[in-house]
């Protein structure tokens, strides 16, 4: 045989045993499995997908921005600061979002679902209730706003939705449940928010402005801040409620500002703790009255103090509508869900005997 003969049977064997080899691995190799059908999905994942479907164009991105001057050219321009999210309020472009989204900022961009960007224009804010409202004009296609809910009515254990950014994620959906109601927590300035809704459903920095919404797709309150010492989720969010809302969003797109209810009296806490207590009595003494306000119409009687230092004491208010008061604080509280124009009653105790007055609410601008 041949040198080539004997190279080219070689060759012919190594082949041979290859192919053996591979289609021996090839026959080994598992084959992928077979995808089992899933069924239909539940009502709850239908109805959340259906909500999140028509909900979410009504979200959109909020970029704040900052001016930054060129020092040697002395240009300027506008500069990413930080994000949230919003929604759209009306037809007239109105967007709501939390006060300390846009507190600080020089301007704003509203980002929509679809991506289209506008500049916003600032309308007017509630610091104390943590709101701001923003304007875009929107040429075309314009997302229709969320339909509106009642925390009125709202339970404990409640099921909810939170549409907002977190961390420049657009878009994110979260569920969860409401965990408590009325709570009140510390705002940035220190000022307490009240009557606000905890919930469970994570929201994370970004989520603020966002929506808050029920199982029906309508809006029950606007995720405001969250209880974390890392900062990020840790099951306890809070969301202003929708009554709340509505009550002080259509005052910043009239006026500009929230005119907040108010009676017109004052009240110094630790003056009023020591002369309750040297008069063995609970409840808020009046310090002060403001001229021409429903008090001093009512002919409500202040405190007045003596060149000695002494103090005279004047009107203590006990109850307002039947809830106890017996600091600034309470007494915010208790008027905080009220309307320019609605009438309260007060329990006041004149000379150490109990009167009992109705005021009309009138407002105040902040």
């Amino acid at each position: 045989m041949s040198h080539s003969s004997r190279w080219r049977r070689a060759a012919g064997v190594l082949i041979a045993m290859a192919v053996a080899i591979c289609g021996s691995a090839v026959a080994r190799q598992p084959a992928p499995r077979s995808v089992s059908p899933r069924g239909p999905l539940t009502a709850e994942e239908n109805a959340t997908i259906e909500t999140f479907r028509r909900v979410s164009p009504s979200v959109v991105y909020i970029t704040t921005l900052d001016r930054v001057v060129n020092p040697f050219t002395m240009n300027v321009r506008e500069v990413p600061r930080g994000t949230g999210s919003g929604f759209l309020w009306d037809e007239q472009g109105h967007v709501v979002t939390n006060y300390h989204v846009i507190a600080g900022a020089r301007g704003a961009q509203v980002r929509l679902a679809d991506q289209r960007g506008y500049p916003a224009e600032l309308v007017g804010a509630s610091p104390e209730n943590d709101l701001a409202v923003l304007r875009i004009k929107v040429p075309e296609k314009r997302p229709a706003p969320i339909a509106l809910g009642s925390s009125r009515e709202l339970l404990v254990g409640q099921r909810v939705l939170a549409i907002g950014n977190p961390f420049g994620f657009d878009h994110t959906l979260t569920t969860g449940v409401i965990s408590a109601l009325d709570r009140t927590i510390s705002g940035e300035d220190g000022r307490p928010v009240n009557h606000l809704i905890q919930i469970d459903a994570a929201i994370n920095p970004g989520n603020s402005g966002g929506p808050l919404l029920d199982s029906a797709g309508r809006l029950i309150g606007v995720n405001t801040a969250i209880y974390s010492p890392s900062g990020a989720s840790a099951g306890i969010g809070f969301a202003v409620p929708a009554d709340t809302v509505n009550r002080v969003v259509p005052e910043i797109i009239a006026f500009g500002q929230f005119r907040r209810p108010t009676i017109g009296i004052n009240v110094i806490d630790r003056v009023s703790e020591v002369v309750t207590q040297q008069l063995g009595v609970k409840g808020a003494l009046i310090v002060g009255v403001d001229p021409k306000s429903p008090a001093a119409e009512a002919g409500i009687r202040s405190a007045r103090q003596l060149r000695d230092g002494s103090i005279v004491p004047g009107d203590i208010v006990q109850r307002i509508d039947g809830e106890a008061v017996d600091s600034a604080a309470s007494i915010e509280r208790a008027l905080d869900d009220k309307k320019i124009g609605d009438s309260v009653t007060l329990d006041l105790l004149r000379d150490g005997k109990p009167l009992q007055l109705r005021l009309r609410m009138a407002g105040q601008a902040r």
